[in-house]
């Protein structure tokens, strides 16, 4: 159970996993909720995060030769996204990585976790590099959508605005330290708030009073869909290099030798993708995991995720997933148990309006 337990329950939560974590799946209502993301401003619980801290004076070193991106050049205070591969270039799990000055943190999901930390141990060998789990004593909460700073300032947290995404911003509020940063997206304005797990509570109080509604799992599933971002464990699995994935800024292509690095770099120097992440438009109920998507009875990619998602009143069907190059430009027709699909490039804009 996340920090924020009680508080959820007695908003009315319905509660489910989500993540390796007991969280709020909904508040009655998904689909009003999903609305709040779009047009107002939603709070939600993310103590189905995971914080790792790595401290030691080898750790830029170190964690610059275990993940994809530049993290030796972090300036302090800033943060990038990154893959953890194995040594054939599949990926392993996917993470958050800032530069804290005396320390780095590593934020991802809680069941991640502990496989992640497994593999920290395992490559730790004469450097000078401690992990530690603090997830337990570090939660967050979120906040989103088009009117979350004018909730922030109603906190007196104007020094807000001044966050830049994957920028982490120290500041006091009643009287307790937090860190807020801001994630990277040109579609939703996002920000976490971080701090000690005893102060949740007090922090999710303020911001209902502020204005924010809360928010449960099943909108930011809505959310996730819509804006087209995969997944690790779902859209994102051990079965795919990072190109295939889309999402390059995870990459780094000159910062030196990492974990599974001569993959990545033999797939860019040759162009040897034949597959990539995608979108779909269809009709009907929303398709399983591991559906096949086809060309005239012949497969041609999969899908991965895929929900119904309110739009001006009604309920449209969107997909994440694969398809083959050949396959994969926007506007083609495909077929998806049996219906007609079309394969779209995400975002998908009108869900988002």
């Amino acid at each position: 159970m996340t920090p924020l337990h009680d508080r959820l329950v007695a908003a009315g939560a319905e509660l489910g996993e989500y993540a390796g974590a007991e969280t709020a799946r909904s508040f009655g209502d998904p689909k009003a909720e999903y609305g709040t993301l779009l047009h107002g401003c939603g709070v939600y619980d993310l103590g189905w995060r995971a914080k790792i801290v790595l401290t030691g004076s080898d750790r830029l070193r170190w964690a610059n030769g275990m993940v994809t991106n530049n993290i030796k050049d972090l300036p302090e205070g800033h943060g990038n996204y990154n893959f953890l591969l194995n040594a054939q270039g599949k990926i392993q799990g996917d993470l958050y990585i800032y530069n804290m000055g005396d320390h780095l943190i590593v934020d991802t999901e809680r069941w991640q976790g502990p496989r992640i930390l497994e593999l920290f141990d395992k490559y730790i060998i004469m450097d000078d590099v401690e992990v530690a789990d603090v997830s337990d004593k570090l939660t967050a909460v979120a906040v989103q959508g088009p009117k979350s700073l004018e909730v922030l300032r109603a906190l007196g947290l104007t020094t807000a605005d001044e966050v830049q995404p994957f920028k982490v911003g120290q500041m006091a509020w009643d009287g307790i330290g937090i860190s807020v940063t801001r994630m990277e997206s040109k579609i939703a304005l996002t920000y976490e708030i971080w701090l000690a797990s005893e102060n949740a509570p007090k922090m999710w109080d303020a911001l209902l009073k502020a204005g924010a509604k809360p928010i449960g799992t099943d909108a930011l599933e809505m959310f996730r869909v819509a804006a087209g971002v995969p997944k690790y464990g779902q859209d994102i699995t051990d079965k795919y290099i990072p190109q295939e994935t889309e999402q390059f800024h995870a990459l780094h292509f000159s910062k030196g030798c990492y974990l599974g690095q001569e993959i990545v770099e033999r797939v860019r120097s040759r162009g040897a993708v034949h597959r990539h992440f995608i979108g779909y438009k269809m009709d009907g109920p929303a398709p399983a995991a591991g559906t096949e998507v086809q060309v005239e009875g012949k497969k041609v990619g999969e899908i991965t995720s895929a929900l119904s998602v309110p739009v001006n009143g009604s309920e449209h069907t969107f997909a994440l997933g694969y398809v083959r190059k050949e396959s994969g430009a926007p506007g083609t027709k495909v077929q998806v148990n049996g219906a007609d699909a079309e394969v779209a490039e995400p975002p998908f804009k009108e869900a988002l309006k």
